[in-house]
């Protein structure tokens, strides 16, 4: 055991090491135009969590003669980016490789007195610009906590400067040092692996052509340095995937891992010793009188496999559940082998969506085949349940906040076209796929129970105060919550603060331990509640694993309010509707888990014993 555990987490540090590239490599000689496109603007310490359009009218950044829009992934239009050429593209303001350049200037606007105010509403917010040279994040270079310097990924739209609040002015960047990193092996042939912009307010440039650094005016300027660089290509990215807390992800391991062996320690117990003694006295009671009284679990055999209320509901939760499980599984196993590079924008959401909508069939059949267990009879009611109530939910919820985004006029608005692709993504593949998989489903013969079910069910007797079902849940809950919620904080930066998440070797072992974590709780709790002669275990397992995700929505109100300094009201709709989309995924997907873990236990131990 200590073997495996050490090549797996020695696994998760090689797998952070390396990662194939989504974008193939681009040689320049000299003299040749090198592009620069531009993305939304997003607030960097999330005073506001709506991005905008580099080119939205009131911002008045240059523009080119000839707009173009950069074509994007589908994750990458859901995730708000929006690229644009540049004025940098142009002949009279070409960027060239190995040519630098000094106080050119792009363009010169008249900003109106209500856009200047709200120029410095967007700097009070630490807005930041976005640009992409040759497929890079433009970069500002900051120290660690260590002194090592990084490429933290965008740069600031403008300043602050004053004593006090009340004091302070806010100056409009309107002049940008370009500094573009190269590699060449040949001195022939030359690739872009590096850039950094440092943003300067400057009012105009004196008869030398030099800048002056003075007072925020709306003309705009820029200098290049090309500026040669020991790094390859292939390690171009190194900079900016900086990990800052790495110790603290060893820590989230080492807590997961904890409290799993904690778990697996109880549940061996009971295997081991409890039920092994109660299977093999029941039977040698049959064995030699067969007068023996049950007690214990044993009593409730006539009634544990009853069919529980809600089936139909309980069958398309638990389907859906298995859709989400394989579509993070195959996800994260992409991730961790490094199809999922940081340079292709969006990639994995797309690939999540991608696999959620190829996952269809698994819904249909795994639902299929847990409402025919329960013997239920509105088979047609079940498929379209299946096919369409978790996703039209989620999809309902992103309607409504995409409606709030327009109102808000900001870029994260998704297209209609991105829309419609969407529900025909949903009602042309996945819908299909779910329907025939339940045809699969139904088609197969019936799992039998190990033991028949009386016509009368039993009554439960009175249950202690911490065999409750919403204690036990909240008490169940906890543990998978406490396996995942150091990981979950980076996780929440890297949407919320838009950094890159990227050490995805930890967060696969963080997802192997919430599935063992989720089926040995719900396990737990299933065997204190047949020992005290409650057999309605199975929305009982449900909710004890999927609690969990009742924990997350906590946290994330905690940390809107310790982390987050929102101050719009758009803003907020967004955070908590995303935040109540995510728990609610998470308690489906931890709540199948328990579900189906408890399921197999049940069988299990009802299937050792000799029953009259």
């Amino acid at each position: 055991m200590q073997h495996l555990l050490t090549l797996a987490l020695a696994a998760a540090v090689a797998v952070n090491a390396y990662y194939l590239p989504g974008f193939p490599p681009q040689d320049y000689e000299e003299g040749d135009p090198v592009q620069l496109t531009v993305n939304a603007l997003t607030s960097l310490d999330s005073r506001s969590l709506l991005p905008y359009d580099y080119y939205y009218d009131k911002f008045h950044f240059c523009k080119p003669e000839a707009l173009e829009v950069e074509r994007e992934s589908l994750g990458s239009v859901l995730f708000g980016d929006r690229l644009y050429n540049s004025p940098f593209q142009v002949k009279t303001n070409l960027l060239k490789m190995l040519q630098n350049a000094e106080c050119v200037k792009l363009c010169t606007n008249h900003i109106p007195a209500d856009d200047a105010q709200f120029i410095n509403l967007k700097i009070k917010e630490d807005y930041s610009l976005s640009w992409y040279v040759d497929n890079l994040p433009a970069a500002q270079v900051l120290p660690d906590d260590d002194g090592v310097e990084y490429y933290k990924m965008g740069f600031d739209l403008g300043a602050l400067v004053g004593e006090s609040e009340a004091t302070e002015v806010a100056y409009f960047y309107n002049h940008y040092d370009i500094t573009v990193e190269y590699h060449t092996q040949d001195n022939k042939k030359y690739r872009v692996v590096g850039v950094i912009v440092t943003p300067r307010s400057v009012k105009n440039i004196d008869k030398n052509n030099h800048c002056n650094y003075q007072e925020t005016e709306v003309s705009f300027y820029y200098n290049v340095v090309w500026k040669k660089s020991k790094a390859a290509w292939g390690t171009r990215w190194d900079k900016y995937l900086h990990v800052t807390d790495s110790q603290i992800h060893w820590f989230s391991i080492v807590n997961s891992i904890v409290i799993v062996l904690m778990l697996t320690g109880m549940i061996a117990m009971i295997l081991l010793r409890a039920l092994h003694k109660d299977i093999s006295r029941y039977n040698s009671f049959i064995e030699e009188d067969g007068g023996q009284e049950d007690i214990g679990w044993k009593l409730v055999h006539a009634d544990v496999f009853r069919p529980p209320q809600h089936r139909m509901l309980l069958s398309v939760l638990v389907g859906n559940g298995a859709q989400i499980f394989l579509m993070s599984g195959v996800t994260l196993l992409f991730a961790i082998l490094g199809f999922l590079s940081p340079s292709s924008r969006g990639a994995l959401s797309t690939v999540t969506i991608i696999f959620y909508i190829c996952f269809g069939g698994v819904s249909g059949y795994v639902s299929a085949r847990l409402y025919k267990m329960m013997q239920g009879e509105y088979w047609r009611q079940n498929v379209a349940l299946t096919a369409l109530l978790v996703p039209g939910v989620v999809f309902l919820i992103f309607v409504i906040l995409n409606f709030i985004l327009i109102g808000a006029q900001s870029s994260a608005a998704v297209p209609f076209t991105t829309m419609m692709a969407l529900i025909a993504l949903w009602f042309l593949i996945s819908t299909p796929l779910c329907i025939i998989g339940a045809y699969f489903g139904f088609k197969q013969p019936t799992i039998e129970n190990p033991v028949k079910t009386n016509q009368i069910p039993r009554q439960v007797p009175n249950q202690p105060t911490y065999l409750n079902p919403w204690v036990s849940a909240a008490m169940g809950g906890i543990l998978p919550f406490g396996a995942i919620f150091i990981e979950l904080y980076f996780i929440m930066n890297s949407i919320w603060f838009h950094q890159i998440y990227y050490v995805f070797g930890f967060l696969f072992l963080v997802f192997l331990i919430l599935v063992i974590t989720s089926s040995e709780v719900a396990i737990l709790m299933c065997y204190f509640h047949l020992c005290a002669e409650d057999w309605r275990w199975a929305w009982r397992s449900f909710f004890t694993a999927g609690c969990s995700g009742a924990y997350i929505f906590l946290h994330s109100g905690v940390y809107y309010f310790r982390k987050l300094h929102v101050d719009n009201t758009a803003s907020m709709f967004l955070y908590f509707g995303w935040s109540l989309v995510m728990s609610a995924l998470f308690v489906i997907l931890t709540g199948s888990v328990g579900y189906v873990s408890c399921l197999v236990f049940v069988r299990s131990i009802f299937g050792s014993i000799k029953v009259d």
